[in-house]
């Protein structure tokens, strides 16, 4: 279209030259004593043209000429330029290829480059980052080559520049050159040091992912295990864990939290740290109530944290709707018998009940046992705990009951009952 229109154009002015000079009987007279010369206004008009093209033509050939210099130093700096960001390029290859020796020269010949430039008085837009960015590769390289002095140098020079606080990308760029120097401390075994760095991040930064991971790391290794578990709960909520791992993590670091309290006050604000999700976990709520019982704590504390589990294997016994495995409900038993001497009406009614609800199960047969036998209720123990041993699949729990079987059988004069119970006792001890 548009060349239609240019086409269409050039016609129209043909046409109106062709009629403005067809017809044009003008003169232009020249007088040059003793001289006279005539000559045609269409002669005129295209002298003129003729003479400007000229003119034009010859003052560019000379703007031209006196420009070679500053054209050549142009190229000669382009070629640097060129060569400074190949040399970069070259570093970060090398780097992904693990040719750490070269990656360094690389980064090296690319500062030596953009120095030789800044001398001559070539200032690049992105000096600043592209130095940062260099002194980076310089010190990925040392520290793979374990040469700490020159990685902490090219690390110092690469934060040192006070421009990089005045843009938004020399910003980006010098965090990114602290997350570095986090992970090279992690990598280095210096948690201290790490945590350090992540510190002095900005807000924002410090929540990123990459940050929270070098945080996570960090705080196992430096043994904050408070601090690992709050970091912990921020990546799961940024979904930074494939699958379950993001709970099994979680898990992990509440139950070092828990087995690490030192007395019962200390247990108690780890707990409630806990989000109500976390003590609804079958493996905290069991670990802490074992912790309660073996600091000699309060043991109704214990049995309240282990109240929803209970309600839980109760409702759906030996069914994965409960959400407790056999293994976890075997520790759940054992559990809440460690607390047994203490039990109050409220749980004794509890365990009649779901005992009676379900007759055949033999954890709760024995949980009722020795409740019982708690109680002194001798008869009612002695009742529940034989059924109980018949099917009692846990050698823990299965070695229990004989026990206190044969116990029974002694306050009884029964000797020879308590001698086969002792004697079955110790036929499902492990050391023996």
């Amino acid at each position: 279209m548009r060349g239609a229109l240019w086409l269409v154009i050039l016609f129209g002015a043909a046409v109106a030259i062709a009629l403005f000079a067809g017809t044009n009987q003008g003169l232009v007279t020249i007088f040059w004593p003793p001289y006279r010369v005539d000559l045609s206004v269409n002669l005129v008009v295209l002298l003129l043209l003729a003479t400007f093209v000229v003119g034009y033509s010859a003052l560019r050939a000379l703007a031209a000429l006196f420009d070679l210099p500053r054209q050549a130093k142009r190229w000669r700096a382009q070629q640097k330029e060129r060569a400074m960001h190949a040399s970069l390029l070259d570093a970060q290859s090398y780097l992904l290829a693990g040719r750490f020796i070269r990656a360094r020269k690389a980064a090296q010949a690319a500062l030596h480059q953009e120095q030789s430039l800044g001398s001559v008085g070539v200032k690049l837009v992105n000096a600043v980052q592209f130095r940062a960015l260099s002194h980076l590769a310089a010190a990925e390289g040392a520290q793979a080559l374990q040469d700490r002095a020159a990685r902490d140098e090219h690390l110092k020079q690469a934060l040192e520049d006070p421009s990089q606080r005045h843009t938004a990308l020399g910003q980006e760029t010098r965090e990114g050159a602290q997350l570095r120097a986090a992970r090279w401390a992690l990598d280095d075994g210096d948690a201290s040091a790490a945590l350090a760095w992540l510190d002095e991040l900005p807000m924002g930064v410090a929540r990123r992912t990459l940050a929270l991971r070098i945080k996570l790391k960090a705080a196992r290794l430096a043994h904050r295990t408070a601090e690992a578990l709050e970091t912990a709960r921020l990546l799961a909520k940024h979904r930074a864990f494939p699958g379950d791992a993001a709970q099994s993590i979680v898990r992990g670091l509440a139950t070092e939290l828990i087995h690490g309290a030192y007395d019962t006050t200390q247990l108690l604000q780890v707990w409630n740290s806990l989000e109500s999700s976390e003590r609804e976990m079958p493996e905290l709520a069991i670990g802490a109530a074992e912790r309660m019982a073996a600091l000699h704590g309060d043991a109704h504390i214990a049995r309240d944290w282990l109240l929803p589990l209970w309600e839980r294997m109760v409702s759906a016994p030996g069914s994965p709707a409960s959400g407790l495995g056999d293994y976890q409900s075997i520790k759940l038993v054992r559990a809440l018998e460690l607390g047994l001497e203490s039990v109050d009406a409220s749980w004794l009614a509890r365990i009649e009940s779901a005992q009676q609800q379900n007759p055949r199960d033999a954890r709760l047969q024995y949980l009722a046992g020795m409740t019982c036998l708690k109680r002194q209720l001798w008869g009612r123990a002695q009742l529940l705990l034989a059924q109980a041993v018949t099917g009692l699949q846990d050698l823990s729990l299965h070695r229990n009951a004989w026990r206190a079987l044969a116990q029974l059988a002694q306050q009884r004069g029964d000797e020879a009952a308590a001698a086969q119970a002792w004697k079955r006792a110790a036929q499902l001890d492990p050391a023996a």
